[in-house]
């Protein structure tokens, strides 16, 4: 028996500016059983002295949690931390700079409790801090139920981008996770992205919603934001390269599956985003990415018999899996031509 019906887990490191107006975000839900679980990744400034004042003062602090790793281990280990911890029957997690619609709660979980969902996914918009006067940018599901093995991945797969690549915005049974080991790798970049992937794959009911839930909010000084920075590490594009392979590994287990032909274009379209960007940005990576080494950013995780073999979109993939085997001069030249026409250089 679950003490909680619902966790929101946020990890917390060095957010002493933001974490105020999380926590107080998630504390104002509508809904009335939850559980705050603060994972304190050891940060530096003085956050969970912020998370204490509110569980001292406001009405629900009873309800806060905070649980410290034993060192800072990172974002990918707090969240697996949250999963093993976590005393709901439902985990929402969070970051500790962005904020929640008062409804959120109440809403995932009464569709969780009509549908009988083992995920339930709120829309989202992202607001450009970094911005003058920018308009919240919607990103919004159709509603739309999705019922039987296969179907939330094929609903994921479909097109570039289906699913949100975040931990963050949907409500997902702590046993579906627990059951599956489903964890976060160790990486700095992109965990959330190899998390989701897999996860869409254990689902057989879920329920898609087109409510805004989640306020994702973008400053200048996030890692994504390439646009408005003036240096990029080569060390953070290979270890996204890297993220990526894992799902390229964990590919060949869904073998025969339907959707696996949309799985395998939208993993090695991330590897041609990845391209793109270092293109677009080649004055201000250091260490400089030469060309060859460009060119093995991008790779197919099937064999050539196996793409043919594939129960939906054959061409494309085999379209990509050629283009991975073009002699260097050539692959960058088409990289570009293809990059300019989706205007991404």
């Amino acid at each position: 028996m679950n003490k909680y019906d619902v966790t929101i887990g946020i990890p917390v490191y060095n957010a002493e500016k933001y974490i105020r107006k999380t926590l107080e975000s998630a504390l104002n839900q509508t809904f009335v059983n939850i559980e705050f679980l603060i994972l304190d990744d050891r940060g530096t400034d003085n956050s969970i002295g912020v998370i204490e004042e509110l569980k001292q003062e406001h009405p629900r602090g009873k309800d806060i949690r905070i649980v410290s790793q034993p060192k800072n281990m990172g974002v990918a280990q707090a969240r697996n931390r949250i999963i093993d911890e976590a005393q709901g029957g439902y985990l929402y997690f969070m970051d500790s700079d962005d904020v929640i619609s008062d409804n959120c709660i109440s809403l995932l979980y009464s569709n969780i409790l009509e549908h009988q969902a083992e995920v339930v996914f709120g829309s989202y918009e992202k607001v450009e801090l970094f911005k003058n006067d920018s308009k919240p940018i919607l990103y919004q599901y159709p509603n739309v139920c999705l019922f039987g093995d296969g179907k939330l991945a094929e609903f994921s797969y479909r097109c570039y981008g289906g699913v949100q690549a975040s931990a963050c915005n949907y409500l997902v049974s702590v046993d579906l996770l627990r059951k599956n080991n489903l964890k976060f790798i160790n990486s700095r970049y992109w965990e959330d992205m190899v998390f989701t992937f897999e996860l869409v794959t254990h689902v057989s009911r879920a329920v898609m919603l087109s409510d805004i839930t989640y306020s994702y909010l973008c400053r200048d000084n996030s890692l994504s934001n390439y646009q408005v920075r003036n240096k990029i590490d080569k060390s953070e594009i290979l270890n996204n390269v890297s993220t990526v392979d894992v799902l390229k590994r964990n590919t060949r287990n869904l073998l025969g599956k339907p959707y696996l032909g949309n799985r395998c274009y939208n993993i090695v379209m991330t590897d041609f985003y990845i391209i793109c960007n270092v293109l677009k940005n080649k004055k201000i990576i250091t260490p400089e990415i030469s060309d060859r080494e460009l060119k093995s950013f991008l790779s197919h995780p099937l064999r050539l018999k196996e793409i043919v073999s594939l129960k939906g979109g054959v061409a494309k993939n085999l379209f990509l899996y050629t283009l991975s085997k073009l002699p260097v001069f050539a692959f960058t030249h088409v990289i570009k031509m293809i990059g300019r026409k989706k205007h991404l250089l």
